[in-house]
């Protein structure tokens, strides 16, 4: 037994062990395979493909102007040419910078604690984008003021703080039919890969056209058209680009495949040591006016920015944006709540934690709580929501399957605020290929959809194109579930109408579904309190394979999993027209 296997089994036996339930910590819902070490790297691999929202975010959200106050004249509207206000934006800035590492760190501590799941939060990407261009506006062109965004986001939090603890939340993941939820896992697959192939968080490989939707790319700066980012001649010429599918790609995949611990940290290190000197052609500091602003940044090395322009700047008077702030706020929570639910359930099913026969991962309740109340505590600091990122996948990749995930990832963040000059250097071609390796990993949800019957495979492949086709994770569950609405609908309807006689083809193919969910839509502790338990906060024992729990009524039945006869199937009947 080696020194870290003796550590490891120490640390397991202690009250850490037994608290976030490590293997050997005798806890009777111990995590197999969870080893202190592999936790520890799983969370630094977890923070630095999820790095580069540090200055990602920063960047987008201060692109709304923040708190400055631009004059919109009709010579210059966006104050683009404005000095003052483009030196205020700068501020702003770096206020999003101590910010967005703030707020990932407090949340996914929060996380790692609260429900110990190795899974880390951050502003979300694609909502912090909608907060800036379409809510408050590009330099505050917007319907809505910054100010006033912020309040339709804390809004937002506590409204999800009470659909949490009323258990709509969970319901929700539970209820939305398994081959779509299986689709969720694969599309976000695919969406980390897109993400991973583009210029702003990935090696640069792809860029959009006018003609097409996406178009090969990899050129340098400045051989892209300045309106489109189309790549106009030079296509896969950059040597970022082929720095990062050697450096972070292939020798990464390398490493993966002979299962070396820390694959994926050692290639987005490898890639950002090399991209660091500034003599280079793959040199993150060019010789230019943002490269130099960034170099002079990263020398500081160690540094904190205190927050000036966006700390508690939350404005309540609506008087005038009535109608904007609403609609912000409705869409933040449809937006909101399916991407998150969609991202907890995916990353819970990727780490093994879901529940085949109810659908639901240990500590969901807690989860879904720590992601409403981040998104409050959030917009104080002047972010857009706060929500589980699918970069954690990166982490349960590497063995993370306890909360101690999280909490690395979230000391890192900490650590971050003051060392915000390194970490806001790592280079998108360093992380872009980690997130192409972490959604082929995630693909082989695909593998176990329901392909047999159209009536599940259908809506499960929409669901799967639409999410990195549009850039959310949201709109690919919208899509999915409508699609499986209608499709099945119709066949309900067609079936109601010819008495039964006339049925789709492999009909009994059909995954079951049910609106009835195993342990009722309430949350647990709250049809244990109805029940009259008296240590309502506490889930009843689980008894030799036998589990109590509430079904449909107001009392607790013993329920032996091997009795139960799923929803929805039946005998073949001689009677029932198949229909090709």
């Amino acid at each position: 037994m080696t020194f870290v296997d003796r550590f490891n089994r120490r640390v397991a036996e202690g009250p850490v062990g037994r608290f976030f339930r490590l293997e050997f910590s005798g806890h009777r819902r111990e995590r197999k395979g969870s080893r202190f070490f592999t936790e520890i790297r799983a969370g630094l691999a977890t923070f630095f493909a999820m790095a580069y929202i540090i200055a990602v975010n920063a960047s987008i959200t201060s692109q709304s102007g923040g708190t400055c106050v631009c004059p919109h004249t009709a010579e210059d509207f966006t104050c683009d040419k404005n000095e003052e206000y483009m030196l205020c934006v700068g501020v702003v800035r770096r206020d999003l910078v101590t910010a967005t590492a703030s707020i990932a760190a407090f949340t996914s501590v929060l996380m790692g604690l609260g429900a110990n799941i190795p899974i880390a939060c951050a502003p979300g990407m694609g909502l912090n984008a909608y907060f800036a261009y379409q809510v408050v506006g590009y330099h505050g062109t917007g319907p809505v003021s910054y100010n006033l965004a912020l309040s339709a986001v804390f809004v937002e939090g506590f409204i999800f703080i009470g659909l949490s603890l009323l258990g709509m939340r969970q319901w929700l993941a539970r209820a939305i039919p398994a081959s779509i939820k299986l689709a969720t896992g694969a599309g976000i697959g695919l969406y980390l890969a897109l993400i991973g192939l583009t210029y702003s968080a990935g090696i640069g490989a792809i860029t959009g056209a006018v003609a097409t939707p996406l178009e090969l790319g990899g050129c340098m700066p400045e051989f892209k058209d300045p309106t489109t980012g189309v790549c106009l001649s030079h296509k896969m010429r950059n040597p970022t680009l082929w720095l990062g599918i050697f450096c972070g790609g292939i020798f990464t995949a390398v490493l993966m495949m002979y299962r070396v611990k820390g694959a994926i940290i050692a290639g987005i290190a490898l890639v950002s040591i090399i991209s660091w000197p500034r003599s280079t052609s793959v040199t993150y500091f060019p010789h230019t006016a943002i490269g130099d602003a960034n170099f002079e940044f990263f020398k500081n090395v160690v540094g904190f920015h205190k927050i000036e322009k966006t700390l508690n700047v939350i404005e309540w008077n609506i008087g005038g944006a009535g109608s904007q702030f609403g609609l912000a706020l409705i869409t933040f929570l449809y937006v909101d709540i399916l991407d998150c639910t969609g991202t907890l359930y995916s990353m819970a099913r990727f780490a093994g934690f879901v529940d085949e026969r109810t659908q639901d991962f240990e500590g969901s309740a807690m989860a879904y709580m720590i992601d409403a109340f981040g998104i409050s505590i959030g917009s104080l600091f002047g972010s857009p929501p706060v929500t589980a990122y699918i970069e954690s996948g990166a982490g349960i990749s590497e063995g993370g399957k306890t909360g101690l995930t999280a909490i690395v990832t979230g000391l890192c963040f900490f650590i971050s605020i003051f060392f915000a000059p390194i970490f806001a250097s790592i280079p998108p071609w360093a992380t872009g290929c980690t997130l192409i390796l972490v959604g082929c990993m995630m693909m082989k949800a695909a593998a176990e959809i329901n392909w047999a019957y159209p009536g599940d495979a259908i809506p499960a492949f929409i669901t799967l194109l639409v999410m990195p086709m549009t850039y959310s994770i949201a709109y690919g569950l919208i899509a999915g579930i409508i699609t499986y609405i209608i499709l099945n609908t119709i066949v309900w309807v067609i079936e109601m109408l010819s008495g039964g006689r006339i049925v789709p083809y492999a009909k009994e193919l059909k995954e079951p579904w049910t609106w009835r969910i195993i342990g009722g839509i309430l949350p647990g502790w709250l049809t244990r309190l109805f029940s009259g338990k008296r240590d309502f906060w506490r889930p009843h024992e689980h008894v030799d394979g036998e589990a109590t729990e509430r079904v449909g009524g107001t009392e607790d039945k013993e329920i032996n999993l091997g009795s139960i006869t799923p929803v929805g199937e039946f005998e073949p009947d001689e009677k029932k027209t198949h229909v090709v």
